[in-house]
């Protein structure tokens, strides 16, 4: 079982920049695609952006596209997901997931295995 766990929310002024850490607990971490998700109306959680195993993919929501960036060190066992240019409607508590599947990426949380307890973002107006 993999735990994650994320860091690095808070509250932010529109316009500014957070970024989030997730780190793994395991000795598999490179052979996991990571996801980020934040909740949305009518769904459980949306998919915000994905990671490929080596960090050489990466692939992002058209909400958050140009303004997030993720990234990993598979060294430290860590993703991050670098949030410039915040909007209030990036306001969310958000995930990190990993997925044990094969692909190189996955948008759906139903491919995803382990979660983090999330990380609350603000952002004032």
């Amino acid at each position: 079982q993999e735990q994650l766990v994320e860091s690095g929310g808070g509250l932010v002024q529109a316009g500014g920049s957070l970024r989030l850490s997730c780190s793994a607990s395991g000795h598999t971490f490179s052979s996991y695609v990571m996801g980020w998700f934040r909740p949305a109306p009518g769904k459980a959680r949306e998919f915000v952006a994905t990671i490929s195993r080596r960090g050489g993919n990466t692939y992002y929501a058209d909400s958050v596209k140009g303004r997030f960036t993720s990234s990993r060190d598979n060294a430290k066992n860590t993703v991050y997901l670098q949030m410039n240019s915040l909007k209030p409607e990036d306001r969310a508590v958000y995930f990190c997931a990993a997925s044990r599947k094969s692909r190189s990426y996955y948008y759906t949380e139903d491919d995803y295995d382990y979660w983090g307890q999330g990380t609350q973002v603000t952002v004032s107006s």
